[in-house]
């Protein structure tokens, strides 16, 4: 098998800061691993935004973070809020949650411009959006019209998950994903990313973006298979 490059591997994953028991420590150490591995981006809690770029000055690693998190369920203004502050502060992408109980209820209208109102923020600031659906609690039609809504919305990406739902990132969504979006909106893979033979298979599936903790396990693993390391 012709791996691919590790450098490559590392600008597709977002290195996910976000338990709440993490310390100021460990979001550095977090950091610190993310520039190690030059990987796309940390996606760190709000209130760890001014950190994290400090501790990234000076490296490839942009700084992201999360706004209406885990739920989505703030008031639209809120989440405008939240990402004004945010990019403020110096993040350069945005995985916001929609609102899941308004797309249950089939009200496309405020969906979309819930999301709106953060896409008008990222878009003004030069940031990226990407919309959270989190999957689990949605049936494949209601994935199709959050996809839908979120790339008519100004969404730079659609991601599965927050990763603090029941359940996270599954190949059948995330195909389904990538059919009801076009070529210019990009899909992030979160939750259950864990090992190099899953990503490689969701990338497989057309996912550019994953949300993952197991980052230096993921990228020393295909190190190692690629030969680039001994042990």
């Amino acid at each position: 098998m012709s791996w691919p490059a590790v450098e490559h591997v590392a600008k597709m994953i977002d290195h996910s800061l976000l338990r709440p028991d993490l310390t100021t420590d460990d979001v550095r150490a977090g950091c610190a691993l993310a520039a190690r591995y030059d990987v796309a981006s940390v996606c760190v809690r709000p209130a760890d935004v001014p950190l994290a770029v400090r501790a990234l000055d000076g490296t490839d690693v942009a700084v992201g973070t999360v706004v209406a998190f885990p739920h989505g369920s703030s008031a639209s203004h809120v989440k405008a809020g939240e990402t004004a502050a945010a990019v403020g502060d110096g993040a350069r992408e945005i995985d916001m949650v929609l609102n899941i109980g308004r797309l249950r209820a089939g009200d496309d209208r405020y969906v979309a411009d819930d999301i709106r109102a953060v896409a008008e923020q990222t878009a003004a600031r030069g940031a990226l959006l990407k919309v959270i659906l989190e999957t689990a609690y949605l049936t494949d039609a209601e994935k199709v019209r959050g996809c839908r809504i979120a790339e008519e919305a100004g969404a730079d990406y659609v991601k599965t998950s927050s990763g603090f739902a029941p359940g996270g990132a599954t190949l059948d969504d995330l195909r389904l994903m990538r059919r009801s979006v076009s070529a210019r909106v990009g899909v992030k893979a979160a939750g259950g990313v864990r090992t190099l033979d899953v990503l490689l298979e969701m990338a497989a599936a057309g996912v550019t973006r994953f949300g993952a903790t197991a980052t230096a396990g993921i990228l020393d693993d295909l190190a190692r298979r690629r030969g680039d390391v001994t042990g």
